[in-house]
């Protein structure tokens, strides 16, 4: 056998086990014959896989709970939730937070630390290191295995290369993040553990997805909404990133026509008109600095009944709405999902943008898409992070010219 076909024959193999892995983080508990129907492969090339993936700790069996009915009963499978770890982190304007995570979401443990707006990229990764290796001594080195990390950035990013192309709100501009992060972690115990960065609202579009057993939504469109405005979008699957990872920035869709000036040089985007900067009235050029928690701020400012703040908070809803009806004209979501810090200002921020998009829609005779809001909360980012991670993990590239769906075998 030549070496391109054993690389296929193995290619194949690693297709098909990732397979099964992923059919039961969707549909829990089905036994082996149930797993070959599903997924179009024989019952005998499924043991052989299962018994592999239960040695390896992908998988565990649970025992029948008896019936009383006559005849072997088929043991059921599970996603195994305590052996293979996922680690995530969320490099965010200000501050890291990292989780650990099960194969199917859980978090297990956390660590975060500040790094400050005007930290350098170097500095910032270096810190980004010693937090996840500090997280990784939070666990049982003997029983946990790490199979993955994933870290979800602030700006354009090309995954394929880990280049962050630019993060405006850092200042930041073609950071090899995945290179510079690789060499800080090498000759520790994470060193070679597959590594993966992408654009924040794009992991945090993966974390609804991977990490959700209900029905597939498709297309899924999240949109976070913090210091900048961006999207995640899903379609059959398939995260859209763009020719140059930029796909998402929609905080740099321009709403208004000789609008504030935005950070990334433009008037008029989404960011300079829904972010808190535009809510506390802030220049997009940084003379004046947001406080430490604006949305804590703009909270307290709501709280005090401030006229003012009321007004802008209700103004940024419904740039935010228009903003999603934008995004549901261009990509039809079966659900959008709104996550990010400035979601949790709550009613008085989220009913003007329902309203905005739901007067829209009605103005065209249309039902409104669905809006849910992240069941993640804070860890939105961290926990996609580490679904970025599963979903590369359990979706093995493809080399070219070679095309293969799920093995048929006789």
């Amino acid at each position: 056998m030549s070496v391109e076909a054993a690389g296929n024959q193995q290619l194949l193999k690693d297709i098909n086990r990732m397979a099964l892995v992923r059919h039961l983080c969707a549909h829990p508990g089905l036994s082996r014959a149930d797993l070959a129907t599903a997924v179009g492969l024989t019952k005998s090339t499924v043991s052989l896989l299962v018994r592999e993936l239960l040695l390896e700790g992908w998988l565990l069996e649970r025992e029948v709970v008896a019936t009383g009915d006559l005849g072997r009963r088929p043991t059921p499978l599970f996603i195994d939730p305590s052996r293979l770890l996922l680690l995530g982190a969320e490099v965010g304007i200000d501050s890291l937070r990292v989780v650990a995570t099960s194969l199917t979401g859980e978090i297990l443990a956390s660590a975060s630390s500040n790094h400050g707006a005007g930290r350098s990229a170097k500095a910032c990764i270096a810190s980004l290191a010693t937090t996840l290796l500090k997280l990784r001594r939070q666990l049982d080195e003997a029983r946990h295995q790490i199979i993955g990390i994933g870290v979800g950035l602030p700006g354009g990013v090309d995954e394929a290369s880990g280049l962050l192309h630019f993060a405006p709100n850092l200042g930041w501009r073609d950071v090899p993040f995945k290179a510079l992060l690789s060499e800080k972690l090498s000759g520790s115990t994470l060193a070679g553990v597959p590594l993966f960065v992408q654009n924040e609202a794009d992991v945090a579009a993966l974390g609804e997805l991977e990490f959700n057993t209900s029905e597939a939504r498709n297309p899924l469109l999240y949109v976070s909404v913090n210091q900048g405005v961006g999207a995640g979008v899903i379609v059959d699957d398939r995260l859209l990133t763009g020719n140059r990872g930029f796909a998402g920035e929609v905080g740099h869709i321009v709403l208004q026509l000789d609008g504030p000036l935005c950070s990334c040089g433009r008037r008029g985007c989404a960011e300079a008109l829904i972010g808190p900067r535009a809510i506390l009235r802030l220049p997009a050029n940084g003379e004046q600095t947001l406080p430490a928690a604006p949305v804590a701020e703009i909270q307290h400012r709501l709280a005090q009944r401030d006229a003012e703040t009321s007004r802008a908070v209700k103004k940024a809803g419904s740039y935010l709405g228009m903003l999603l009806q934008n995004l549901a004209a261009a990509y039809d979501p079966a659900c959008i999902v709104l996550g990010g810090s400035v979601v949790d200002l709550g009613d008085a921020f989220l009913d003007p943008a329902l309203q905005t998009l739901n007067d829209y829609a009605s103005a065209a005779n249309l039902e409104p898409p669905v809006v849910q809001i992240s069941r993640f909360g804070a860890d939105a980012v961290a926990v996609g992070a580490a679904a970025l991670a599963r979903y590369r993990l359990t979706r093995p590239l493809i080399s070219p010219g070679f095309s293969v769906k799920t093995a048929q075998e006789d």
